[in-house]
This record gives C-alpha cells, sequence and structure tokens, in this order.
C-alpha cells in the first residue's frame, strides 16, 4: 500500500489544472507579446487567469503579478519593499524565526546590506501576537513579512489583525501565503494585506509557476530586465499552460474548500489522536489554529530521519519538515522557533494530508508508525537513557 501524505511539499494536480493546461498546452501555444491573432489568443487567455486570480482573493487584475513560484514572489516583494524604504531611510524589517527559507535567507542577505531585522516570538503554539508585532515596529521600519500559514506545523496567524496593526502604523505587510491558499480563505482586503505570495503546486496546480499579489498602494520595483511582460516589472514569455494551470486549480480548490477542509481536518485529528497514544510523542503548534492537513509531531528518543526512512520502506511519504532543507541533519528552525530542545526536534514527523486521503490511509499510517518508533527506541541509547532515568 501506497500512501501519500506530504501534501505540504507537493500536491498532486487535479483534473481541473491538468485539463486547462493540457489545452493551453495544445491549443493556446501563441506569444501573448505577438500582435497577431495566435499571440492574441494567448493573451486573452493569461488576462482571464489574472482576472480569475484577482478575483479568488478579492483583489484587481493589475495587482496580480505571475511568477515561477512561491520563492520568487517572497523574493520579489521583501526587495521592492526594503528597496523603497533605503531609499527614505527606513531599514528595519520585522519578521519571525519560523518563516520558509524563502523569506529569512533574504533577510539574512539584506542584514549583510545593513537593513536591521526583528524577529517576532511565535511563542510554543506557534502564534505570533498582534500585540507584540505593534510594540515593535519603528519610525524606521519599511516592511512587516509574516507567513499566513507555517509550512512545517501548520499554524494560522491571526493575519487580519497583524495587517490592522500594519496598515494603522502605516507599514507595509508582506505575507508568504503557500500553504494558505487554496485551503483557507484569503481576502486581501478584509485581512489588510499589501503583498501575497502564492504557488500553484501546492493546491493541485503545476509546478514552476505561482503569483505576486501586490496593492496598486504599493511600489513594486522591476525584478527581472528584459521586456515589457507582467507590466514592465518581469521581463520574459509568460508561462500561459503554467499561468492557466494555476488559476483553474486555484479556482477548482477555492470551490471545494469548505468540503475538503471538513474533510481533511477529520482525518487530521483521527492521524493525531492516533499518534498521541504512542509514549512520549509531542504534537507542534496550536491545534486550534492549524491547517486542515497538517500533523507534525516528535518522537522522544529517535531520529527523524529514520523514521521517515522506515515509514517510506512501507510505503509511507511523510517529511520531517520543510522540502527545501531535506537535505540537512540539522533540527528544523520551526521547531527550535517554538521552544523545542534539539534532542527532541531531531525526532520530528511531519504528515501532511489532501482531500484525496482516506480513512484506510490514516489506519494505515498509524498501523505502521507505532511499531516503527518501538523498534527505533529499542536501538536508541538516547531512549535507553531516559529509561534509566525514569526508572
Amino acid at each position: 500500500m501506497t500512501v501519500y501524505a506530504d501534501n505540504a511539499a507537493t500536491t498532486q494536480m487535479s483534473t481541473a489544472a491538468i485539463a486547462a493546461t493540457t489545452d493551453a498546452l495544445t491549443n493556446i501555444w501563441g506569444n501573448p507579446s505577438s500582435i497577431h491573432g495566435t499571440g492574441q489568443e494567448a493573451l486573452k487567455a493569461l488576462d482571464a487567469a489574472r482576472r480569475k486570480v484577482a478575483e479568488i482573493i478579492n483583489a484587481e487584475p493589475r495587482e496580480i503579478y505571475f511568477t515561477s513560484g512561491g520563492t520568487e514572489s517572497d523574493n520579489w516583494a521583501i526587495n521592492s519593499a526594503a528597496e523603497n524604504g533605503a531609499k527614505s531611510g527606513k531599514k528595519h524589517i520585522i519578521s519571525t524565526a519560523f518563516e520558509h527559507h524563502a523569506v529569512l535567507h533574504t533577510l539574512k542577505k539584506l542584514e549583510k546590506q545593513g537593513f536591521e531585522v526583528t524577529y517576532l516570538d511565535v511563542h510554543s503554539d506557534g502564534i505570533v501576537r498582534p500585540q507584540e508585532l505593534s510594540a515593535a515596529i519603528r519610525a524606521d521600519t519599511c516592511l512587516v513579512t509574516i507567513m499566513f500559514a507555517n509550512n512545517e506545523i501548520g499554524t494560522i496567524q491571526p493575519i487580519a489583525e497583524i495587517g490592522a496593526v500594519c496598515r494603522e502604523r502605516g507599514v507595509p505587510f508582506h505575507t508568504d501565503a503557500v500553504q494558505a491558499a487554496g485551503h483557507i480563505p484569503i481576502d486581501v482586503q478584509a485581512q489588510n494585506i499589501d503583498m501575497l505570495a502564492l504557488s500553484a503546486h501546492k493546491f493541485h496546480g503545476p509546478k514552476g509557476v505561482g503569483a505576486l499579489y501586490c496593492s496598486k498602494k504599493q511600489r513594486l520595483n522591476v525584478f527581472i530586465e528584459g521586456g515589457a511582460q507582467e507590466r514592465g516589472k518581469r521581463g520574459g514569455t509568460e508561462n500561459v499552460p503554467g499561468i492557466v494551470g494555476l488559476a483553474a486549480a486555484l479556482e477548482d480548490a477555492s470551490a471545494r474548500m469548505s468540503e475538503a477542509a471538513a474533510k481533511t481536518a477529520a482525518l487530521r485529528d483521527k492521524l493525531i489522536a492516533g499518534l498521541s497514544k504512542i509514549e512520549s510523542v509531542r504534537v507542534n503548534g496550536s491545534l486550534e489554529h492549524r491547517l486542515p492537513g497538517n500533523v507534525n509531531v516528535c518522537f522522544e528518543g529517535i531520529e527523524g530521519e529514520s523514521l521517515l526512512l522506515m515509514l517510506d520502506m512501507q510505503g509511507i511519504r511523510g517529511s520531517s519538515g520543510s522540502a527545501c532543507t531535506s537535505g540537512s541533519l540539522d533540527p528544523s528552525h520551526v521547531l527550535l522557533a517554538i521552544g523545542l530542545p534539539h534532542e527532541i526536534a531531531h525526532g520530528s514527523l511531519r504528515l501532511s494530508l489532501s482531500e484525496y486521503n482516506t480513512d484506510e490511509d490514516v489506519d494505515y499510517i498509524l498501523e505502521q508508525t507505532a511499531p516503527i518508533v518501538a523498534r527505533l527506541r529499542s536501538m536508541s541509547p538516547v531512549w535507553e537513557k531516559k529509561l534509566k532515568t525514569t526508572d
């Protein structure tokens, strides 16, 4: 039996996305910048996709820019805000220590260029406190960048409240919504969001395509020189099939959101309840403010990588954290940010479900995980030491 439980890393393309992408590859192959009929058909498809994405998040079409994915969108938004802030002497940024590395690495680069970054505490539940954000804002703050939902522990931030604080203080607010888009409601107006990143392959769309929302009130700088595409901000011929697939996937996911979230959350809760029966297990992050499909636990006394390999041998596809750091032997920066010690953070397991999963999938995961954990602990000197100290 094979169970795919790594949807936070990537998702299976939906039927709607496959159909739209295939149609575009077959029939809408022109260059949108060409003035002849074939090119104009591609331009129509591009414009329709832009309108569709804008409508779903309550933005205007001219505020949507298509990119290669969430990483590019995050980089573009943060660097633009930083460059604009520096021009007026503002070089202070506020973020959190458990952002995706697309954000953290960009901030580290900016720190080397003279920017100061304040990293807010996310507390043991993985939730930012808006009042602490308010206290951290200074006269020279040029950007607040806080993710919508965490990619490892699935905690959903109080985005509307965070955005309201930023709006009241006149500071641009960017959010990495890569894990949230298509899974929980997004309204950039109601939630006071100035810039937002999303990526198609996280909501059953194609890989290699994403979008950046940037409010018309914010200045977005040129990211790629070379052409007039994307309102002159991102040169290069547009990936029309990918963009069409993104819009179709987001539309489909949004239409089915309530039903899919209810089904996935029920599977998530069943899985958490079953895993919690294993001795010395910790569930990471808020249980209340959590993505529908996210399960993140730590098993004391074992290495997460060993657990992953043994689960994979039984056909269960999971992860120990972000797919972008899967080659790292260091414990998750997210788990360290919520206060876990290294020795416990090393034993992490992230299982991320979707509406494509079933009760049988969850039963199989539970059936296989407990004996694997027991086997690994039987070989673990760390676990042996724990048993001796508790005797």
